[in-house]
């Protein structure tokens, strides 16, 4: 298994990509910036297989069309990917929507390719269908956790008792040496965000 991390987008979201030792590989949130994680890609002679959105929000679903792959993504937040409005473009004055071969993941499901296996942590708040991924000792938490901070509330259909409940019973709980790979900003770990968070104090 190798991991790479593309920053892609005007707010630097983290593209990940996850590949397999066949060199078959998984998009998790490619949220704009198509050519330069497509040229990535071809650099390193992979052959992506799907796409998980970690949430619907447009900086994270982007460039999802173009890869005219599989896209999964949590059952709550599906309709994200042809609503303008739910993924927020709209509100930025440039709307997006497209009709995607969605492959709905719920809590606890498991995501597998080859010798990867991703396990589906629903944490609702940033948005609906919020979702964090395990794998071996790390998670993918897109804008559920950051390191010391948390993703926003005040979008359409966030919750911030639903994200903090969210994080103290699907997060927190695990060892803290587990990393955490978050949707914007530098990498951390669950014991670093239990000492230092000041929004989880």
């Amino acid at each position: 298994m190798t991991l790479n991390k593309i920053v892609v987008g005007n707010l630097e979201v983290n593209c990940y990509i996850l590949s397999t030792k066949s060199n078959k590989a998984i998009i998790i949130d490619p949220g704009e910036d198509f050519f330069k994680i497509d040229n990535f890609i071809k650099k390193k002679k992979l052959e992506p297989v799907f796409i998980i959105n970690t949430h619907g929000h447009i900086d994270h679903i982007g460039a999802d069309e173009n890869f005219k792959l599989p896209v999964y993504i949590h059952s709550r937040d599906a309709e994200c990917l042809s609503n303008a409005g739910k993924n927020l473009s709209s509100f930025l004055g440039s709307p997006y929507s497209f009709n995607a071969q969605i492959k709905s993941v719920e809590d606890k499901d498991n995501i597998k390719l080859e010798e990867l296996s991703l396990e589906v942590i629903h944490t609702p708040g940033h948005t609906p269908g919020g979702i964090c991924l395990k794998c071996d000792d790390f998670i993918f938490t897109g804008d559920t956790l950051f390191r010391e901070g948390i993703g926003r509330t005040d979008f359409p259909g966030a919750s911030s008792q639903d994200l903090l409940q969210s994080i103290n019973k699907k997060l927190l709980v695990f060892p803290d040496r587990v990393k955490i790979y978050p949707g914007h900003g530098p990498d951390s770990t669950i014991g670093h965000e239990k000492k230092h968070n000041p929004f989880l104090s």
